[in-house]
């Protein structure tokens, strides 16, 4: 029996899969197409163990061939493979009941890994029709923001609370419409209130209504958001700023579904799903007695937290043209490119405004660069005079960012070669503060004689002469 089948139109995918399958003693058999995996579907007596397949391939797609495949085989594992790391991609794949979503270019051992683990784990997911699709506004090839996608995904069939957390700018209200757009509410209304903007004598109204002469000014009763989003979903940007005596009334309507509007007498009944999102910390503000701890409980039940640009640098080549291309449409002129220097240089640059902040500066570029390729000199002025001297990001960040890259890249030798570099930095730049004087190095980095020595040794660097000292 053949336990793996490989579809793919690229004959480079199918051969390298099946060389790593074909190394793990996995049989396997390929198809250049989705059509072909299908008939063989149909007349096979007895289905793969797993199958594999391209999203987007010639005639019929990887996301019709898993409808199909789910329909005559529900309980068959379906890993879909893409080289297109938008929202829509992975959102179709997990709707459709695929067992996992793998980005190309994908790394031999882990796709093997995660084959093997398909075999081994009885699937129990059932197949779901495709819904409609979703234009690829959100857009990521980081592994922070894959993991955000395969939360949507998973989380498409789920009434769940969510809580969002991310810097501002880095599009929660984004993932918020995704989440319900891709939910069983999409077809009824999604609410958003900015908890922050709202002066809190005003907010109590907005968020629950009123009736006609509750205080000064209520000429007439009023629906709040609860009620305009019954049946659907009520997103409540920057819950972190929510006045206290509002959580409680909050955590009430999360607890038993129903709330009063201000001034009424009458229970009104809740169908509303929540997701709300911040830029703080809410277990911090807990601690200090800012935010209620029972309705950070109740809010928290599925949390997605949103990388900052800084994390996921990777994606600027991907988000600016995407952004270009939107200004564009808007302004009806013809969209410009950026160049690969360009583009460079903007990777290096801190963006503390996160994604909005580069969207902003492409509308810039749209409107103000003089010529359709745009260069570094292009750039507003404010992002030329960014001092060269100054390092962009945080020794921090840019371990985070190589470790991300190591992850994907050498799975199970992350740890080892980061450490290894690590100390052998470490001790270069003792090294040459003191001259290659050993003892001194050690007593500069706080370990022992005998430490460096060995460490010396185990790093190979018995050969190097003293890193030059650090400039003062």
């Amino acid at each position: 029996m053949n336990t793996v089948w490989i579809v793919d139109d690229d004959r480079s995918i199918r051969w390298v899969l099946e060389k790593a399958l074909g190394r793990e003693d996995i049989s396997h058999r390929s198809f250049a197409s989705a059509q072909e995996a299908l008939s063989a579907l149909e007349v096979e007596p007895v289905p793969p163990k797993v199958l594999i397949s391209d999203i987007r391939m010639p005639g019929e797609s990887g996301l019709g061939l898993l409808k199909r495949a789910k329909t005559l085989h529900p309980q068959l594992p379906v890993i879909i493979m893409t080289a297109y790391s938008d929202l829509e991609s992975a959102v179709s794949a997990f709707q459709g009941g695929a067992f996992e979503y793998l980005p190309k270019p994908f790394d031999v051992d882990q796709a093997v890994a995660l084959v093997q683990r398909a075999i081994a784990q009885s699937s129990h997911q059932k197949g779901a029709p495709e819904s409609a699709t979703l234009a690829p506004e959100i857009l990521g090839q980081a592994p922070a923001m894959q993991e955000v996608f395969r939360a949507i995904g998973r989380l498409a069939q789920s009434h769940a609370t969510v809580l969002i957390n991310g810097e501002s700018g880095t599009g929660k209200e984004l993932v918020a419409r995704a989440l319900h757009r891709h939910s069983p509410r999409t077809d009824a209304p999604f609410i958003a209130i900015n908890t922050a903007a709202i002066p809190r004598d005003l907010l109590e109204s907005e968020l629950f209504g009123h009736e006609r002469g509750a205080f000064t000014g209520a000429a007439a009763q009023r629906r709040g958001r609860f009620e305009q989003a019954d049946g659907g979903t009520l997103f409540l940007d920057e819950i972190g700023d929510m006045p206290a005596e509002l959580q409680t009334r909050l955590l009430r309507v999360l607890s038993d579904n129903h709330f009063y509007r201000v001034g009424g007498q009458q229970p009104i009944r809740a169908n509303v799903r929540v997701i709300a999102a911040t830029h703080q910390n809410l277990e911090e503000r807990v601690r200090q007695g800012l935010f209620r701890e029972d309705l950070f409980h109740r809010l928290n039940v599925i949390r997605l937290r949103l990388p900052p640009m800084r994390e996921r640098r990777e994606d600027i080549p991907l988000l600016i043209p995407h952004f270009l291309q939107k200004s564009a449409r808007d302004l009806g002129v013809e969209s410009k490119r950026v160049s690969d220097a360009a583009i460079k240089y903007l990777q290096a640059l801190p963006f503390p405004g996160n994604v909005r902040q580069l969207e902003n500066l492409c509308h810039w570029l749209t409107v103000m660069a003089p010529g359709q390729v745009v260069e570094i000199a292009d750039l507003p002025p404010d992002m030329k005079a960014q001092p060269e001297r100054e390092a962009p990001i945080s020794w921090a960040d840019g371990l985070a960012l190589e470790a991300d890259r190591l992850i994907a890249a050498s799975p199970g030798e992350v740890f080892d070669r980061l450490t290894r570099d690590f100390e052998r930095t470490l001790i270069r730049r003792a090294l040459g503060a003191t001259g290659g004087r050993r003892i001194e190095a050690a007593q500069l980095l706080g370990i022992g004689r005998n430490t460096i020595t060995r460490k010396i040794q185990e790093l190979g660097m018995d050969d190097e002469r003293a890193a030059p000292p650090p400039a003062a």
